[in-house]
């Protein structure tokens, strides 16, 4: 919605104010008599000539139009309105998408600082008629449930972050107030709430874990904003566990997340939209693109989505508790990736075939779980749960599926020496 999650990735939701209404090329249609111009043009010429041109009957429906007419009415615009004595005159660009990649330390929540914490913006879906609003922007939502008389969308956090009111237009083009239920801004998730009369379908969630790559995909949501709501696009996973940063728009760096890729064109104002299997199923949530490299090489076709079994285990915190609350395991950590090969040899001294894994750089206080545990700093975590995990992302995926004061197995390497440890999760992520 606004400038920059990370450098180098653009979030898919967008400004629809002056910026983007008249951009070069919106201009040039409506200059020239818009669209409707053109075709009368072409047709005039058409006609001047000898040839006889017959409609062709089209028999038949694609598997995108079969998706497409099931879900289109799921698939809505939400719009973010703030008072404009607070709207913000800019907002700052980040730093560069592949700088997260240093040596540096983060603890669980992806942060370099432990005590470092953004002020929450606030967020109300009541409004003052003595208030002025405007849409500062735009992003896409999905229908997931109708129950008591209330209809539930998922969008993206970064669509209705800082928002005094929201508004949800429907696929007919109705407008209707929306309430935020909740949102967490480390899986860039939110869940609003609108009256479910004008409601006539929900969306289904299918399981990211079974897609594959090369399976074909279609991409429903608002580029640009609710002009263009309803805009199909089309491609395929190209990829199905990719690591991508996950910045807030405060700057706040909640370390790297799994994401599905995919080629389907994603545009601002795509955030939030479903990304959906041929079968009718949201496997994801679309919500950033990468447009260009460190270098400033411009990239096309790589957009991403958060996998639907992330999607669903967020959402359903939400409509609980209005928050996601995570245990801990109360460890910095660094992915093993990350240390050159002299700090392996030396001073983690683990294997040489073990090439990839977590390793504790710290531990939080000396209340630490992990530290209660017996873990030690330079320990390798290579397991969790009896499955393996090669990145903090992939840690951190499986640690949240947990609820507080669960116990977790963590397998881990101290030297050459393979243990493990039963962790009960007392500390709650801060």
């Amino acid at each position: 919605m606004k400038k920059g999650k990370t450098i180098g990735i653009i979030l898919a939701s967008s400004l629809i104010g002056a910026s983007v209404a008249t951009g070069s090329g919106y201009l040039y249609l409506k200059e020239n008599g818009g669209l409707t111009q053109n075709i009368s043009q072409l047709n005039n010429n058409q006609s001047s000539s000898n040839s006889k041109i017959s409609p062709v009957t089209i028999k038949g429906q694609s598997s995108s139009t079969k998706v497409y007419n099931a879900l289109k009415e799921s698939v809505v615009s939400v719009i973010n309105e703030q008072v404009k004595s607070s709207k913000s005159d800019s907002d700052s660009d980040l730093n560069d998408f592949w700088d997260q990649f240093g040596g540096q330390g983060k603890d669980e929540s992806g942060s370099s600082s432990k005590s470092e914490s953004s002020k929450e913006k606030s967020d109300s879906s009541s409004s003052s008629t003595e208030e002025e609003y405007e849409e500062v922007g735009s992003g896409s939502g999905v229908i997931y449930k109708s129950e008591d008389g209330n209809a539930y969308i998922v969008t993206n956090n970064h669509v209705v972050d800082g928002a005094n009111k929201l508004q949800v237009v429907l696929f007919d083009g109705k407008k209707i107030d929306a309430k935020l239920v909740g949102k967490d801004a480390m899986t860039d998730l939110a869940v609003i709430k609108i009256d479910s009369k004008n409601v006539k379908s929900v969306a289904e969630f299918g399981k990211s874990s079974q897609i594959q790559v090369g399976q074909q995909v279609v991409a429903i949501g608002s580029p640009l904003g609710d002009e263009f709501s309803s805009t199909l696009t089309e491609g395929i996973v190209s990829a199905n566990n990719r690591l991508v940063s996950n910045i807030g728009e405060d700057g706040t760096n909640y370390g790297q997340a799994i994401a599905i890729q995919t080629d389907a064109a994603i545009n601002p104002g795509n955030s939030g939209g479903a990304l959906v299997n041929m079968n009718g199923q949201v496997i994801g949530i679309t919500s950033q693109k990468l447009t260009q490299t460190e270098s400033g090489v411009s990239v096309e076709g790589m957009g991403f989505a958060i996998p639907s079994d992330t999607v669903v285990n967020i959402i359903n915190k939400l409509v609980k508790d209005g928050k996601v609350i995570r245990p801990a395991l109360g460890v910095s950590i660094i992915d093993l990736s990350d240390v050159d090969d002299e700090d392996r040899e030396k001073t983690l001294k683990i294997p040489t075939d073990i090439k990839s894994g977590i390793v504790v750089a710290a531990f939080s206080n000396d209340d630490s779980p992990a530290k209660k545990a017996g873990l030690k700093k330079y320990d390798v975590i290579v397991g969790i749960d009896g499955k393996k995990v090669k990145t903090s992302a992939e840690l951190k995926d499986a640690l949240y599926k947990h609820k507080m004061n669960d116990t977790v197995k963590l397998t881990y390497y101290r030297g050459e020496t393979q243990k493990t440890a039963s962790i009960k999760l007392t500390q709650e992520l801060k």
